[in-house]
């Protein structure tokens, strides 16, 4: 069986192989693999104020990690966030991507946030799939917006909106706000 659990500074290095997989991929518009320090600088940075999740196998071998981030700058755009997701491709196709991205949806929703979204190189059916089955829609196609492996790439820009019932402009809670219970419901529903 599968566990979802936040991770901790010492996944990182793992996180960092997993993302690895896909340099040479369009799935990430990245061409080289960010070093250790600039990697761990970009999840501490994503874990100020979100959750960075990750899926471990029956050994405790880390297959998958999801985590939010802020998609624009501007103060304005608080109620919302983007979603990035990836699997061990061993592990693909698995229904764990399923799982970590509805625990952190699960916990987006608790920290108020109202609109999440994920920027998908198409065609991807795997993630285009995954995305559908959490509920997101496919809002825009952004034609021949990156150039990778030899080819210009279109995005799809997939939304999602959550439940939040926070009052508008009350801001969104830092995950470190919220409840050590609450993360562990959250967190115990999906394993």
């Amino acid at each position: 069986m599968t566990e979802i659990t936040m991770a901790c500074p010492e996944d990182y290095e793992t996180i960092r192989r997993i993302y690895s997989q896909y340099i040479d991929t369009p799935i990430t518009f990245e061409y080289e693999l960010p070093d250790e320090i600039t990697f761990r600088k970009r999840l501490e940075g994503f874990a100020e104020t979100y959750p960075v999740l990750v899926a471990k196998d029956s050994g405790g071998h880390i297959i998958g990690y999801t985590y939010a981030h802020r998609i624009f700058d501007r103060k304005a755009y608080y109620p919302s966030c983007e979603l990035t997701v990836y699997i061990d491709r061993h592990n693909t196709s698995s229904g764990v991507g399923k799982r970590l991205c509805s625990a952190l949806l699960d916990i987006l929703d608790e920290q108020g946030v109202r609109n999440v979204y994920s920027l998908v190189t198409i065609p991807n059916p795997a993630s285009e799939g995954l995305h559908r089955s959490l509920g997101f829609s496919l809002i825009a196609t952004l034609t021949d917006t990156g150039y990778k492996n030899g080819s210009l790439r279109n995005v799809g820009w997939f939304e999602k909106k959550l439940s939040c019932t926070a009052e508008p402009g009350a801001g969104i809670k830092k995950f470190s706000e919220l409840s050590r219970a609450t993360i562990n419901k959250i967190l115990s529903a999906y394993n």
